[in-house]
C-alpha cells in the first residue's frame, strides 16, 4: 500500500475520484436517461395498448440495471467525499424523496401494468409511469441548476435555505432543458428498437423535440454564462477547454444529420454524446467546488475539504480498478443479448 501512496498523491486521488464520480453520473444519465425519455413519450406516440406495450418492453430488460449506476454514484460519493454526500442529501432531502418516490412508482407501473386486463386499471399505470418518469427528469435537471447557480450554505456545511428557494427560474429552465434532452434520447432510443407505425409515429416527433431542446440549449447556455459567472472560470484560465462546448455543439447539431442518414444506431451515439459533453461542461464549470455556497464562499463544499483520507481514497480505487470493469462488462452483454427490434411474448410486461 505504501508504494501505491508514493505513486498516487492525495490532490492525485482526490482528482481521480472527482473524474470517477463524473463517469458514473454521466453513465447513469446516458443510460437511465433513455428510459425516462420512453416514459416521457409513452403517452404520445402509442395509440394502441399493443405499441404501448412494445414501448415499455423496449426498456423492459434494462432499466433496473441502469439504474444501478446511480446507486453506485452514491455509495461513492458518501465514501470518497462524506461531507458532500452530507450537504447534498440534506439540501435536496426533500426532493430526494420525491426521488425515491418516482422511482419506485415508475418501478410498480412496469410490473403492474399487466397483471389485471382492464383498460382503466392499464390507463391508471400508464399515467403513473409518464408522471414519474417526467419528474424524474426534471427533479435530476433541478438540481443539476441549484449546484451549479450555489445554494445557501452555511456552517458545518448545512443548508440554511428552503424547497421553494430551489425552484427559481434558473434550476427550472434546465430541468425543462434536462427532461427534453431525455425525450429526444428516449425517441431516438425507440426508433431504433421499433418498427412499423410506432417507429413512423416516433420518427415524427424525433425533429420537433430536437427543435426544442436546440433552442433551449441555447437559452440555457446564455443564461448560464449570465447567471454564473464563476462557471466560465475555468475556461478562462485553461482555453483548450473551450474544445468541450465546441464538441457539444457539434453533437447537437450532428442529431438531425445521423437522422437523415437514415442511421439511428448512428444518432443514439451521438445523444449519448450529447449527454456526456454536458456532464463535462457541469464538472469544469463547478471544479473544484461540489457545493458552492452563496451565503460565504469559506462555506463552500470542495473537493479539498469533502474528501476522506488518503489510504480510503486508495483502497477504493483498488476496488473501483476491479468493480468497473465488471460493471460495464455485464451492461455490455445484457445489452448485446437484447439487441434487435422489441418483440412482446408472454413474459412480457
Amino acid at each position: 500500500m505504501n508504494s501505491l501512496d508514493e505513486m498516487f498523491s492525495y490532490d492525485t486521488l482526490t482528482f481521480i475520484w472527482f473524474v470517477l464520480l463524473g463517469v458514473l453520473i454521466s453513465g447513469y444519465a446516458i443510460l437511465d436517461g433513455f428510459d425516462l425519455g420512453v416514459g416521457i413519450l409513452h403517452p404520445f406516440v402509442a395509440k394502441t395498448d399493443h405499441q404501448r406495450r412494445l414501448v415499455m418492453n423496449s426498456i423492459g430488460p434494462l432499466w433496473d440495471g441502469n439504474e444501478v449506476w446511480l446507486v453506485t454514484f452514491g455509495g461513492a460519493l458518501f465514501a470518497a467525499f462524506p461531507n458532500a454526500y452530507g450537504g447534498v442529501f440534506s439540501s435536496f432531502y426533500t426532493a430526494f424523496h420525491l426521488l425515491l418516490l418516482f422511482l419506485i412508482g415508475r418501478a410498480v407501473s412496469l410490473e403492474f401494468r399487466s397483471k389485471v386486463h382492464s383498460d382503466r386499471w392499464r390507463r391508471v399505470w400508464d399515467g403513473i409511469f409518464f408522471l414519474s418518469s417526467l419528474s424524474l427528469a426534471m427533479l435530476l435537471g433541478i438540481a443539476a441548476g441549484n449546484i451549479m447557480t450555489g445554494m445557501q450554505m452555511g456552517a458545518d456545511y448545512q443548508y440554511q435555505g428552503s424547497l421553494l428557494e430551489q425552484l427559481h427560474w434558473y434550476p427550472l429552465m434546465v430541468g425543462v432543458l434536462t427532461t427534453c434532452l431525455f425525450a429526444l434520447h428516449g425517441a431516438v432510443y425507440l426508433y431504433l428498437k421499433t418498427e412499423g407505425e410506432l417507429q413512423e409515429g416516433v420518427q415524427r416527433v424525433i425533429m420537433p423535440l430536437f427543435y426544442v431542446f436546440a433552442s433551449l440549449y441555447v437559452t440555457v447556455s446564455v443564461a448560464t454564462w449570465w447567471h454564473c459567472p464563476h462557471a466560465t472560470y475555468n475556461f478562462r484560465h485553461h482555453p483548450w477547454l473551450w474544445i468541450v462546448p465546441a464538441l457539444n455543439a457539434l453533437a447537437v447539431l450532428n442529431i438531425p444529420r445521423a437522422m437523415h442518414l437514415g442511421r439511428p444506431g448512428y444518432a443514439f451515439f451521438t445523444s449519448s454524446a450529447i449527454i456526456l459533453a454536458l456532464a463535462t461542461l457541469f464538472s469544469v464549470a463547478i471544479f473544484p467546488n461540489l457545493m458552492l455556497s452563496t451565503v460565504d464562499p469559506e462555506y463552500s463544499i470542495t473537493l479539498n475539504n469533502a474528501r476522506s483520507s488518503q489510504q480510503t481514497l486508495m483502497t477504493m480505487l483498488l476496488i473501483a480498478t476491479i468493480g468497473l470493469p465488471c460493471v460495464l462488462s455485464y451492461t455490455a452483454i445484457v445489452y448485446w443479448i437484447f439487441r434487435g427490434k422489441v418483440k412482446l411474448d408472454p413474459s412480457s410486461y
